[in-house]
Order: C-alpha cells, then structure tokens, then sequence
C-alpha cells in the first residue's frame, strides 16, 4: 500500500484544515480528536509521511511514542482520570480508517465505558474546554 497524501492529517499538518494543536515536537503534533470516544480523547501523529507502524521508521516511531507518553501525562492530570488508553491501528482489517499513523490517548475513568464511534462530530466549544485543559496540564 501508498501513503496517500490527501488524507485528512496530512492535510492538518500542512494546515489546510483546522485542528486544536495541543502539543508540536519538531517530529510529532497532538490535537484533539474531533470525534471522541471519551474526554479528552488525542490523536498523537508524526509529521512525516508514514501509512502506519508497518511503514514508519524505527526512529520516527520512537518520537512519536516520546510524544504519546507526554501526551498521556497530561490527559491523565487534566481531567484527574484513573488510566489511559492507548490505541493505534493497522490497515483496515486492524480498524485503521485514517491512513496516516496515528495514536489515539484517552483518559479513562474507572467503570466509565468508551463511547461507541458514531462519526459524529464533538461541539467545538466541548473541544476548545478539553484542549485548554489539557494545554494547561502541559504546563
């Protein structure tokens, strides 16, 4: 398989499309996910053109799990949650829907189910809160 370069996170980080950045590396970005499976829920991507961990180099790989684990951090203090989840598929038959690599964070609560993936879109303004805090857990 190619990287197709019209998908929608190449198109973010060439800033064709808005997103709420949380956190830039000279290698990953974290934004908030715009569909969310729970408070809070970031997607951790690297910058270069990588389909998938099946593509990606060993050592783009390693920043961007820098970048997950900082990312985990600060979803866990930001919204005082029990653990973390993290998520990363491969090819449609792993559940991969975005082929660009990507990492999905998600704060967890214990007891509190993921939501369902509706492919529905979260309110801006419910965005916008969860990314200042977690900007401010950054801190």
């Amino acid at each position: 398989m190619t990287y197709d370069d019209t998908n929608i996170f190449a198109r973010i980080l060439r800033g064709e499309l808005p997103c709420h950045k949380l956190y830039e590396t000279d290698r990953a970005i974290a934004i908030m996910d715009i569909m969310p499976r729970g408070d809070g829920h970031v997607l951790v991507i690297p910058k270069v053109p990588a389909r998938n961990i099946l593509d990606i180099a060993p050592d783009d790989l390693a920043d961007l799990m820098k970048a997950v684990q900082v990312l985990a951090i600060a979803v866990r203090k930001a919204f005082s949650a029990d653990g973390v989840t993290i998520q990363q598929f491969n090819e449609s038959a792993g559940g991969q829907v975005v082929f660009h690599m990507h990492v999905h964070v998600i704060p967890r609560m214990a007891g509190v189910p993921l939501k369902a993936h509706s492919g529905e879109m979260e309110k801006p303004d419910i965005l916008a809160a969860g990314a200042e805090k977690i900007r401010a857990a950054l801190q």
